[in-house]
């Protein structure tokens, strides 16, 4: 699928982008080219070094950019096959506090990415999502929102080209940069005598970085534009993940935090006309009609969810084990 592709992944230099990046490089190993699109030298220069990344240099490129920047995105967009859209502001206190500029990168950068893709012949585009854009609370989920919408329409006008693009939305990542395990992890090294839950009866995703990567490498592989892929993942109760990690520790419960959900959510209600089932994965369908490119004629077979389908961490027939936890920390 890949081999003589050039793919370019905005936001690179991220967690995802590096295990994507790896993942690709071994998997695919006659892939043409990775071009690694961020604003960050400092974090180019610490990938371009790391040593797992030395011996295929010949094949990756680094450049640097922002995609609020349209024309830097038309001249980087040369030649490309297929984007993956990984760019993003994510911190909901930072969105909160400097909301256009969450708009100026999740929305404005959204539709350039959009524009650069059709006007410069891309053929595929994946943008990432989060369970933040489903029923949003908070200013950062209002934006990836907006952007999914972008994406999901922009098949809509692409016109004679054969641009197709789709979403891939997933929550949080086990054992990503500030997230819960690190955080636990370094009170418990501290010596913390508790650890904090917001609320006893919150629930999250388990979601490992390499299942973000295979749903991605899936919507590429059978994409036909207008998808928004979710992966079927077990879920957590968080009390749960404090005792795989520090069993002997106090448990205290300090309060939700503003933007924050007792559940992730991943599909709503609204949605659920619209969804089709896989073993692995649900996709949700565009609402709005597309001419010759409705989604909907190209999966026949799929299975229709319930009409009072929604899909949430909280309702999830598949649950982790403490133990089971346990394991899967010592893996991360």
């Amino acid at each position: 699928m890949l081999n003589d592709k050039t793919i370019l992944i905005t936001g690179g230099t991220g967690s995802f982008g590096k295990k994507f990046t790896k993942t690709v490089l071994t998997k695919y190993p006659n892939v043409k080219k990775i071009i690694i699109f961020s604003r960050d030298e400092y974090k180019q220069f610490v990938m371009q070094n790391m040593p797992e990344f030395k011996p295929f240099e010949e094949k990756l490129r680094f450049f640097i950019g922002d995609v609020r920047d349209k024309e830097r995105l038309y001249r980087a967009f040369e030649g490309v096959d297929y984007v993956i859209h990984a760019a993003a502001l994510k911190q909901v206190p930072a969105c909160e506090y400097n909301p256009f500029e969450a708009v100026r990168t999740n929305i404005i950068g959204a539709k350039n990415i959009i524009d650069a893709a059709i006007d410069k012949g891309v053929k595929k585009v994946v943008a990432l999502s989060t369970d933040k854009a489903c029923a949003p609370i908070n200013l950062y989920g209002a934006t990836k929102l907006c952007s999914d919408k972008l994406f999901i329409s922009g098949n809509c006008y692409c016109g004679s080209k054969e641009t197709r693009f789709a979403v891939v939305r997933y929550g949080n990542v086990a054992g990503s940069r500030g997230s819960v395990i690190p955080f636990f992890q370094k009170l418990v090294a501290e010596g913390a005598k508790e650890l904090p839950i917001t609320d006893m009866k919150m629930t999250r995703f388990w979601l490992k970085l390499e299942q973000a990567v295979e749903m991605v490498l899936e919507a590429l592989e059978n994409m036909h534009g207008g998808e928004l892929y979710v992966k079927k993942i077990p879920s957590m109760h968080m009390p749960d993940l404090a005792k795989a990690i520090a069993p002997d520790l106090k448990i205290k419960e300090v309060g939700i935090r503003p933007g924050e959900k007792i559940h992730e959510q991943m599909i709503t209600k609204e949605d659920a006309p619209n969804t089709i089932e896989f073993k692995d994965f649900y996709i949700v369908l565009p609402q709005i009609v597309m001419e010759n490119k409705n989604v909907d004629t190209y999966y026949p077979n799929a299975k229709r969810v319930p009409p009072d389908f929604e899909y949430n961490s909280g309702n999830n027939d598949r649950w982790l084990t403490i133990e089971e936890m346990r394991k899967l920390i010592s893996e991360i």
